[in-house]
């Protein structure tokens, strides 16, 4: 199933291993070709690449502040207001300060188009002639909206003034007046000269000058930037590691540094440093970033380049993007179209009301009001009259009640113990309270892998020796087990007694010494290697290019093989307590091209010998004819592949003394070739990694995190895509995905040059079509992947810039600045893009295929290049997408996606600051989505139904009403009935089913992730359901007037009394309404607590006990123009016909819909009415699986892929060779600490 990749060294397509930068970085970083370059005249003058005013435009100088206040570094802020160009070091994330809150929070509040409207509203009912209800009926419910939504801003803005403050406070010394004085990070200036100590964060991007070790090497992890704990090593120059290690040295210290601009390139730095009349070249080795922590390091200098809001971690942000969700967009078209059908009945009415007046209003006498006023202004102000009866139809009570459900589900998340790594105790936080709804409707995946599938741990897990495989739980005599102990290490004082191996014979072998090919195995383990080792009380600890070789030589180590030291040209380890030294001869490093790497060493008796590394379909082609053990390691290779585990070969070969001098020529030549160096390299290392004899293979675990592979697995099963993008190679990549389950063996697996072909071809077509019908309707492409079966997508960064024009665009655009004119039309063969129509074309081409796929990985790709992804997706597919990261490089993308996930419990928490929800573990994912996301949309769904049908119900009864009363704006309903009817007597219970309501339970939402399909297809709420509730409010409206009215209409009271009289004709529809509605949101509620049963008995007792109590002739004497029903309550609710009337007209409102929802579930049940019909067969079967031991996850079937990972970039050897950061051994052995120095595993991996 594995693939040759494209040259890339050739001109076939973008090398794989490279991670390129997308079209928004800064233009000098493109490498420009020859054909590019505009012409010059001959014997023009060439300006230096690093003196371009476009690389080279920052400038600092060492120890001096006011340079940097110079009128040439002023950038205009303001009209004539100008400001330095260099940033303070303080950072600000958050919105307010305590002048700006309440003006720019009523501005943002106000900008809410509900609001806005309220506020008109409240200004019409101060308005005398216009007003028809009493202006505290709006004031009351704004001021209230308006007042929580202010405090929730407030209490998120004081937490970010808080992290803010937390992190400008931090502490460090800064040099000033000529010694070290403790500073805060916010007062850090670029040019200042800083001292750092062990463990501390580096607070801006920062020149490394000169540290405590040898060389001025400084050990930093990089978790804040990507989420790894390996260490990384950072180097100072020579000439300031010799000069600069005193305090005074280094206060008289007034170097000039050009540099680039600030940007957002984590793996790029060029610049210059001018001083004492040399210029001496920078590069990021020598740059320790911000949000960086020194490790192994005493204590370092560095000078301040970038500060603040330039440095690069900051830079790599992204901008802040407002997520809004598909319901609250959904909801705002909605809220316009009831504006629209407010707008139109109330013109209908006030049309009605002018001929009303014109044929009966001023021909009655009675009527008369004494003003004299024609039937057109009347009919104006009935207009708005009836704007503000009918502004019900849109309560603002709407939006509170969404935020409050929303905070109740936020909070609901972060109380889930089920997504509580108690390990690292750390809870889920829903960070935002403002997308929960959303968590129930993804479409699209996106996640990092380092640190968020991996734990980024590897192990020795198992191995094949001689043909012989080991690994399995083994006792020492041979017998195998199902479940065995881990093996002992106690005889090994030098073990690492945290490493778990299971099989007792093969270290019955190793510690016999009879078995002489196993001895050799550990050996070349403990020696061909570039790990560096210290010693750190008492014990050993090992710094590796990659975590690979660190879990070889750790295996090693436990095996009794113990790499103890090494200098720049020795090797000592000890062999099962006999302490020995190798002469190292040369190291031929690793390479992503080479895949192996090899030591020829010559042993204390005289011997030479090469030892060899690397993967298998390297290795394979440079065995000797006699090697041995071929088909046996071939066999155990599949088996491990097939495991998913990292496989690499081991060999080795004796050389003849003669053989190696001859070789030892042509490498030093090599050494010093001046064109094609790695080439000529290269081709010697050939000359000598022949004829091998393969010893055996190692297998080693990239540990994934729990429950990993079962995640994905029932994700996919929710009809949710899952898309990895990483910065890692694209052989690790592979393996990964094949290991979480994401790739099986019965996918066809797609690859750049694949993909670049069929969109070349499908652009090719399209451009044959002609011009006229191209942005016509047309028909629906045709697949790209026409065969039946699955298929998956595996692209690199360079291929994704290919084929998205990124590479040529950037290109033109620089060809453009560099000519002054713009470049002449693509030739329509060339495969560039004709236009941007094209483009745009092509990239939907990319994304409806990598769509088609049941998996896709893009590898080697930067943090723009996942946001551009991302972005892409969510343009062209109308998805909506989650991003899941942990670290500084996938910032970009989270704030991206609609939302953003951050891993917690690592240090790295610059994902996690950036999040919109947090916990510390992947699988804790399907939790949040399956269950969480999925009761927050029933949710969210139901109680938006509900409520536009209750408020159309209760509003539309004026509508009717007016039909009665000459459309003259009169209300059907008492004034503070029409006050409290949304804050007190229908909220409660549909606010309760909007928090507890669940159609099925935790267990049953995880167990069928079918369930979460209505979500992602917005079946539950959309124009549809909208129409629903307006149809039955209308329906509902049409029953409660019309009942009561027939009622009342030629009726006589038990007392002779005819209770056909307004009031009470308006208590009975009251209280009509406020049954009916209470008891539908009861048919509508699946989940039934204590609390919801009494908050549906609540309202309509509150109702009665409010209505009681206004219409009481004691409040009236209080306020006589206020509370004007006085005794209409008592009066009509004591005739047994209004309560007849009452019972008749709730029946007839409901009754149509129980039958119809009976005949729903009973014909077209869904698959949730399927589940809760059979809820307890489900939960007995539930509760025999946890009895039942769970089985083992089943890994994918047998297949042949190289799953070597060996180094994720180039190794130590040139390191180790110059010497620089070991400590020669002096004559006559010390100790070990004096031959020791410390080396970081440094990886290329998402950097």
């Amino acid at each position: 199933m594995s693939r040759r990749r494209a040259d890339s060294q050739g001109s076939l397509g973008p090398d794989d291993e490279v991670m390129p930068y997308s079209d928004d970085e800064t233009d000098d970083e493109l490498d420009v070709t020859s054909e590019e370059e505009p012409e010059q005249p001959p014997g023009a003058p060439q300006p230096p690449a690093e003196t371009r005013p476009s690389e080279m435009g920052w400038k600092v100088k060492a120890n001096d502040r006011a340079y940097h206040q110079l009128p040439e570094f002023q950038k205009k802020v303001f009209l004539c207001v100008k400001k330095s160009r260099y940033s303070g070091n303080a950072i600000r994330t958050y919105k307010y300060n305590a002048l700006t809150f309440l003006p720019l929070n009523l501005f943002e509040q106000l900008k809410r188009a509900a609001n806005c409207y309220f506020l008109a509203l409240l200004i019409l009912q101060v308005i005398p002639d216009i007003s028809t209800l009493p202006w505290y009926t709006t004031l009351i419910p704004l001021v209230v909206v308006l007042g929580i939504t202010a405090i929730k801003d407030l209490v998120d803005d004081l937490a970010r003034h808080r992290m803010d403050k937390e992190i400008n406070n931090r502490k460090c010394d800064v040099l000033s007046g000529g010694s070290f004085q403790e500073s805060k990070w916010r007062h850090i200036q670029v040019g200042d000269v800083i001292r750092l100590r062990k463990n501390d964060f580096v607070p801006a991007d920062v020149l490394l000058l000169s540290s405590s070790n040898p060389n001025s090497l400084c050990y930093v992890e990089t978790a804040e930037l990507d989420g790894e704990t390996n260490l990384k090593f950072k180097m100072g120059l020579r000439v300031t590691d010799e000069r600069l290690q005193e305090e005074r040295q280094l206060a008289e210290f007034d170097a000039l540094i050009e540099c680039e601009e600030p940007n957002n390139r984590l793996d790029k730095f060029t610049g210059t440093m001018l001083w004492k009349g040399e210029r001496y070249p920078l590069e990021l080795d020598n740059m320790l970033l911000r949000g960086c922590k020194v490790r192994n390091t005493e204590v370092c200098h560095g000078l301040v380049i970038f500060a603040g809001a330039d440095t690069k971690i900051m830079r790599n942000g992204g901008k802040t993007r407002f997520k809004r969700t598909k319901i609250d967009e959904l909801m705002n078209y909605m809220v316009y179209t009831i504006f629209l059908l407010l707008i139109l009945i109330s013109a209908g009415l006030a049309i009605g009301h002018s001929y009303w007046y014109d044929d009966i209003g001023s021909k009655a006498w009675y009527l008369y009001d004494g003003k004299n006023q024609d039937a057109s202004l009347r009919g104006f102000l009935s207009f708005w009259g009836y704007i503000i009866i009918l502004n019900t139809m849109v309560p603002i009570s709407l939006y509170v009640s969404v935020e409050v459900i929303r905070l109740g589900q936020s909070k609901f998340i972060n109380w889930d113990l089920q997504m509580y790594f108690a390990e690292k105790d750390t809870p889920a936080k829903a960070r935002t309270t403002t997308l929960n709804e959303q968590l129930g409707q993804i479409q699209y995946i996106f996640s990092d892998k380092t640190g968020t599938l991996t734990q980024n741990v590897m192990q020795f897990k198992k191995c094949t020796i001689a043909g012989r495989s080991y690994g399995d739980p083994t006792t020492a005599e041979g017998v195998s087990l199902d479940r065995g102990r881990p093996v002992d290490w106690s005889w090994n004082r030098l073990a690492d007694k945290k490493f778990p191996f299971m099989d007792h014979l093969l270290v019955a072998n190793v510690r016999s010494k009879k078995d002489k090919e196993a001895n050799e195995f550990f050996k070349l383990l403990s020696l061909c290697h570039t790990v560096m080792v210290e010693h750190k009380d008492g014990d050993l600890v090992y710094q590796a290019a990659s975590p690979d070789e660190g879990a070889l030589v750790t295996a090693a180590r436990n095996f009794g093989y113990v790499f103890l030291s090494r200098t720049q040209d020795t090797i000592s380890i000890r062999e099962m307590e006999q302490e020995n030294t190798y002469e190292m001869l040369a190291l031929l490093d690793f390479n992503s091209d080479r895949k192996r790497m090899s030591i020829i060493l010559r042993f204390p008796d005289g011997r030479i010998r090469l030892y060899c590394k690397g993967a298998d379909t390297v290795i394979y082609e440079r065995l000797s004819p006699n090697s041995r053990y071929k088909e046996s390691t071939q066999t155990a290779l599949d088996v491990f592949a097939n495991e998913t585990l990292r496989t690499l070969c081991l060999c080795y070969k004796d050389i003849s003394t003669d053989e190696y001098e001859a070789w030892s020529r042509r490498h030093k030549e090599a050494q010093v070739a001046l064109v094609d160096r790695d080439g000529a390299l290269d081709r010697v290392y050939e000359q000598i990694e022949n004829n091998l004899l393969l010893i055996g293979a190692t297998a080693i675990e990239d540990k994934l995190q729990d429950g990993v592979p079962e995640t994905i697995a029932k994700l996919a099963k929710a009809d949710i895509k899952i898309w990895v993008l990483t910065g890692d190679k694209k052989e690790t990549a592979e393996n990964i995905g094949y290991s979480c389950s994401l790739l099986t063996d019965d996918m066809h697996i797609h690859y750049g040059e694949d993909v670049n072909d069929k969109l070349r071809i499908r652009q090719a077509t399209r451009r044959n079509v002609p011009q006229t019908f191209r942005h016509g309707k047309k028909k629906p492409e045709e697949p790209f992947f026409p065969e039946p079966g699955k298929n998956a997508l595996i692209i690199t960064g360079g291929w994704l810039n290919e084929i998205l024009y990124e590479k040529k665009k950037k290109r033109r655009r620089l060809r453009l600045r560099r000519l002054g004119r713009r470049p002449p039309p693509s030739n329509p063969q060339d495969g560039q893009p004709q236009n941007e129509w094209e483009k745009e074309m092509r990239q939907i081409d990319f994304v409806d295929m990598a769509c088609e796929c049941e998996a896709v990985i893009c590898c080697r790709v930067t943090p723009k290049q996942k946001a551009n992804v991302v972005s892409l997706v969510k343009k062209y597919k109308k998805a909506v997408t989650l991003s899941i990261g942990d670290g500084a490089n996938d910032v970009n993308m989270i704030k991206t996606a609609d939302i953003g996930v951050g891993i917690s419990g690592q240090e790295g928490m610059q994902a996690v600051m950036s999040s919109d929800y947090a916990f510390a573990q992947f699988r804790y994912l399907q939790r949040l989505l399956l269950v969480h996301g999925r009761w927050s949309y029933i949710r969210m769904c139901k109680f938006l139904r509900f409520f536009f049908f209750k408020n159309f119900a209760f509003t539309l009864v004026h509508f009717w009403y007016s039909f009665f009363n000459g459309y003259s704006s009169q209300v059907a309903f008492e004034d503070m009935f029409i006050t409290l009817y949304n804050l007190c007597y229908s909220s409660l219970p549909i606010l309760l089913v909007g928090l507890l309501d669940q159609d099925v339970n935790d267990r049953l939402s995880l167990k069928f992730p079918k369930l979460y399909l209505p979500g992602q297809q917005g079946l539950l709420f959309n124009y549809k359901n909208f129409f629903i509730s307006l149809f039955h409010g209308i329906f509902v409206s049409l029953i409660i007037f019309f009942i009561p009215y027939g009622a009342f209409l030629q009726t006589m009271g038990q007392d002779g009394e005819a209770p056909s009289d307004y009031q009470s004709f308006a208590v009975v529809t009251a209280s009509s309404l406020i049954f009916v509605v209470n008891l539908q949101i009861s048919l509508d509620t699946s989940y039934w607590t204590f609390v919801s049963c009494f908050a549906v008995l609540g309202s309509i007792a509150i109702y009665f006990g409010i209505m009681f109590d206004i219409h009481s002739a004691g409040i009236h004497v209080l306020l006589p123009s206020v509370f004007t029903f006085t005794g209409a309550a008592s009066n009509a609710l004591r005739q047994p016909y209004l309560w007849l009337t009452i019972i008749l007209t709730v029946g007839v409102s409901l009754l149509p819909v129980i039958c119809i929802q009976f005949l729903h579930k009973t014909i077209y049940p869904s698959v949730g009415d399927k589940v809760q019909r059979n809820r307890k067969k489900y939960e007995m079967e539930l509760e025999q699986d946890e009895k039942k031991k769970p089985s083992a996850f089943q890994r994918g079937g047998r297949s042949r892929r190289s799953a070597y990972a060996f180094s994720h970039s180039r190794g130590y050897a040139d390191l180790i060779a110059s010497g620089r950061s070991i400590r020669r051994r002096p004559t006559g052995r010390a100790g070990n600490q004096d031959t020791i120095r410390e080396a970081p595993r440094r990886e290329a991996e998402n950097i």
